[in-house]
């Protein structure tokens, strides 16, 4: 970690009062879990469920998951007790933990063409993997060989982007995938959370967003907004330009960070361990 990156951690911990009341805004494949093909079988990095369980415990940090995955599938794969607040579908989608959902409606004919367009792929995935979503469709190729990724990516483009200048509908991309949607992105759950809690302006609480992926760009920028107590965290094992203000390497700097997040929530003055160790 870079001596910028370490003093911006020491000024974004500096901000947590004994009268803060944290924000922690997480993604979780690639962040708080590995990615794997199967996303099923996409556990939390160890330790890393332990550490979000005694920052739960201290009762004062808002946790959120704001992931691309349908909402309902975090709280299994995170095992947390209670389930924390989860914004799926990049934000089109929340579930609140007392079981709760609310869901972007699309249009009637974006839904419709949203519709034509998941049985056209039922029938023909293009020779990927078709993820069907409320609020839009997905292909990945993760996992495929670099060959056969550039010609699913070549058809998913030939198929998805003149449907994306429909009004109302958008083309998201990410490592390994392009998604045709509706409704916010993960910028504005991110924005939605915010004016929610009151930490939009000068005397915004300590918030930081932890994400891996092109798709959180958006939320990292919303982040940044609010200032020095607003924090952005690029979190993956290689850096790539992004709008984040720190990198952190999992799963050590990862942990690292949740450790510190512990302290400075604790309030007992502990010197901190540097991040990974």
């Amino acid at each position: 970690m870079t001596s910028k990156a370490a003093d911006r951690l020491d000024e974004f911990f500096s901000s947590f009062t004994k009268r803060a009341n944290p924000l922690l805004l997480l993604d979780y494949d690639g962040t708080l879990a590995p990615f794997r093909v199967d996303r099923f079988r996409a556990r939390p990095w160890a330790g890393v469920r332990e550490l979000l369980e005694r920052i739960q415990r201290q009762g004062r940090t808002r946790m959120a998951v704001v992931t691309g995955r349908p909402a309902g599938e975090i709280a299994p794969m995170l095992g947390l007790e209670p389930a924390l607040e989860t914004w799926g579908l990049h934000g089109a989608e929340r579930l609140y933990p007392d079981g709760r959902r609310e869901l972007e409606a699309a249009t009637a004919p974006t839904q419709a063409m949203l519709d034509g367009l998941r049985e056209k792929l039922r029938r023909d995935s293009l020779g990927g993997l078709f993820e069907d979503k409320a609020n839009g469709v997905v292909m990945h190729w993760r996992g495929a060989s670099a060959q056969k990724a550039k010609s699913i990516e070549k058809k998913a483009r030939a198929l998805f982007e003149p449907l994306a200048q429909m009004d109302g509908l958008g083309l998201l991309e990410f490592e390994a995938g392009l998604e045709l949607r509706a409704g916010r992105d993960k910028g504005g759950a991110v924005e939605a959370i915010l004016a929610e809690f009151g930490a939009a302006g000068p005397e915004a609480c300590p918030v930081a967003f932890l994400g891996d992926d092109l798709t959180d760009e958006a939320a990292f920028r919303a982040v940044n907004a609010v200032g020095s107590c607003g924090l952005s965290a690029l979190v993956r094992r290689d850096r790539r330009e992004t709008a984040a203000q720190v990198w952190l390497r999992p799963p050590e700097e990862l942990k690292g960070f949740l450790k510190r997040w512990v302290e400075a929530s604790s309030n007992t003055g502990k010197k901190h361990e540097p991040i990974g160790a």
